[in-house]
């Protein structure tokens, strides 16, 4: 076998066209350029692969087989070339995205919704999972960024940038309403029945650690899976919910609900955009990153 591509180019050319004149322009080299190429794969080969005809030249049988081999291959490349085009000029690809239910619904969707109208042609996949496991999803390679929600330990690898700050609150419903507008004391949530996250979560995590720091324990009656549910069970009066703000807005704007105030303010948090420093994303994530970033500036701490 020639270690000489070029020659398979001329040769499936050729043969395509039936004619030396027609391939020497298609490849942009001269006609006996092309006869020379030929002439040398001839010689590697072993047999005569062209005939003249009465309109330029034909295969011969051993050149017919040949080009069937050689047309599959040579097409597929050609598709292949297509396709790298495609996703180069965001025709086609796809981005994978790691984010939990809440930095998809209030930080990722808008840009998801704004990214696929430009680009219709990309497959967008997000990994729903908590912020732990997005970022070890990150440094396996199995998403090209990750939007998480602070806090968490830095790792060696992963570039952090803080794009949105957020705010975690205590709400409760009318079985709770001595409570609203009174400055309270964070020792008397050890006292009331709280309804939090699971522990593996970086809310969770943050709001323990915040109050282990005024040497207040949380003791939840109810531990739940999402957001969501900690507002309504809140609604249902079964006890004081800990959530960030955005989750319970629609029903404090409403009266149905009311935060907690207390006498030491709850450190504000971020939504942060988690990317890999030692891997190459694809143009398609990278274009997405750049929507982002657009209108995204980095929050100062």
């Amino acid at each position: 076998m020639t270690n000489n591509l070029e020659y398979y180019k001329v040769f499936y050319y050729t043969a395509k066209f039936g004619s030396l004149t027609l391939a020497a322009e298609q490849l942009s080299i001269s006609q006996p350029a092309v006869s020379q190429s030929l002439k040398q794969l001839e010689s590697v080969i072993g047999t005569k692969l062209f005939i003249r005809a009465a309109k330029g030249i034909r295969l011969t049988a051993e050149g017919e087989l040949l080009f069937r081999y050689v047309a599959k291959g040579y097409e597929q490349i050609e598709i292949g070339e297509k396709k790298v085009a495609q996703m180069l000029n965001l025709e086609l690809g796809e981005v994978r995205i790691g984010a939990s239910d809440m930095t998809l619904r209030f930080f990722l969707l808008p840009y998801l919704e704004t990214f696929h109208e430009r680009y219709p042609g990309i497959k967008v996949t997000v990994t729903n999972a908590p912020t732990p496991e997005t970022l070890s999803y990150l440094q396996e390679g199995k998403i090209d960024f990750g939007v998480v929600s602070s806090p968490f330990d830095d790792q060696p690898g992963i570039r952090s940038v803080k794009a949105k700050e957020i705010e975690d609150i205590f709400v409760a419903g009318c079985k709770f309403i001595q409570y609203k507008n009174k400055m309270l004391d964070l020792k008397e949530l050890e006292f009331l029945p709280i309804i939090s996250l699971e522990k593996r979560t970086s809310t969770r995590s943050y709001m323990d650690a915040f109050l282990e720091g005024n040497e207040v324990v949380m003791n939840p009656e109810f531990e739940l899976a999402t957001s969501d549910m900690i507002v309504q069970f809140a609604l249902r009066n079964l006890g004081v919910g800990s959530v960030m703000k955005e989750f319970a807005t629609e029903y404090l704007d409403a009266g149905k609900l009311f935060a907690l105030r207390f006498n030491k303010i709850i450190p504000k948090r971020h939504f942060c955009i988690v990317t890999a420093t030692d891997s190459l994303i694809s143009t398609a994530a990278g274009n997405l990153l750049q929507v982002i970033y657009e209108d995204v500036k980095e929050v100062k701490a």
